[in-house]
């Protein structure tokens, strides 16, 4: 058995949060293990004033972290799921998925104003194409602002930029105490969350039986079926940060519910379906979902926005 494990993460708060959380996670079951955090500048951290859309999407929070596991420089990665690829690199794997935090998206506004009850043509920040198509679906009146960096140079700019609100993901705000700043959880049928939002996803490389033994006491085996499943959706449609792609599942009473979204920026076209299957079908129903959706124009919809067509 390994005494001791470097652990992979972004260098941002929220990051090291994530990575601690899981060092300390194995310690509790490990006493004797020396586990050590290897903090890592990926190139989404680096690149704040432009769009993820327009500099590569999701795979920027995560490459240079997994070029170190491949290169046997970490032994095990700390991701938030949500920035992970529908495609992992040949070698590595999700190894574990602790249990999933909320996945919603919350509202923060600065006079306390819900989503409905902003002023119109009131401007909210958000950096995700995913959000700003909801918000606009919701309430096309609304001027979206883009907004980058981490969770506090967001919060700030919601007063520096005189924002009417922001849009952030509930987990972020929770894991860093900052729940009382929430305005508004936003309801799932108003805006669906991004594939694997709240979870955590531990990567390691293949071959590695001593890692795997190690992390698998962190795995919550309903969280890491529901999300092997909002990511078979993600995979079929062969999406990333450049398309508004949503899904959020369900793992109740022995059944797996999926809902699922794609649309184009403006919300002019927006196709959204529900699924279910068996509570060992998740991948199952995540795939025949996305092919649903396929079928009545989400493939067109996302040939247009990354320009296939």
């Amino acid at each position: 058995m390994k005494k001791r494990l470097r652990i992979g993460t972004r260098s941002s708060k929220l990051a090291l949060w994530q990575a601690e959380w899981v060092k300390n996670a194995l310690l509790e079951q490990f006493p004797g293990l020396t586990v050590e955090l290897v903090p890592i500048k990926t190139r989404g951290d680096k690149i704040l004033d432009t769009p993820l859309a327009k500099i590569g999407g999701k795979g920027l929070f995560v490459k240079e972290i997994e070029e170190a596991l491949l290169n046997g420089d970490v032994d095990l990665a700390v991701h938030s799921m949500k920035d992970m690829p529908a495609d992992i690199p040949e070698g590595l794997y999700i190894g574990a998925v602790p249990e999933r935090e909320d996945p919603r998206d919350v509202l923060i506004s600065r006079t306390g104003a819900g989503l409905k009850d902003l002023p119109p043509e009131a401007q909210v920040g958000t950096g995700s194409l995913r959000r700003e198509a909801q918000l606009k679906r919701f309430r096309p009146d609304l001027e979206i602002v883009p907004l980058r960096g981490n969770l506090d140079t967001r919060l700030s700019k919601l007063e520096s930029e005189n924002l009417s609100a922001i849009v952030l993901a509930a987990a972020g705000v929770k894991r860093m105490g900052l729940a009382r700043r929430i305005t508004e959880y936003l309801n799932p049928e108003v805006m669906l969350p991004a594939v694997g939002q709240g979870a955590l996803c531990i990567e390691i490389r293949e071959n590695d039986p001593e890692t795997e033994s190690l992390i698998g006491r962190l795995d919550h085996d309903p969280t890491h079926r529901i999300v092997l499943g909002e990511r078979a959706f993600l995979k079929t449609l062969e999406g990333g940060c450049q398309t508004p792609i949503a899904a959020l599942g369900v793992l109740e009473n022995g059944r797996f519910s999926l809902d699922g979204v794609v649309s184009d920026i403006n919300a002019g076209r927006y196709i959204r379906e529900t699924l279910s299957g068996g509570e060992t079908e998740t991948k199952t129903v995540g795939t025949a979902l996305a092919e649903m959706l396929i079928r009545k124009g989400a493939g067109r919809i996302l040939k247009e926005l990354t320009g296939d067509i």
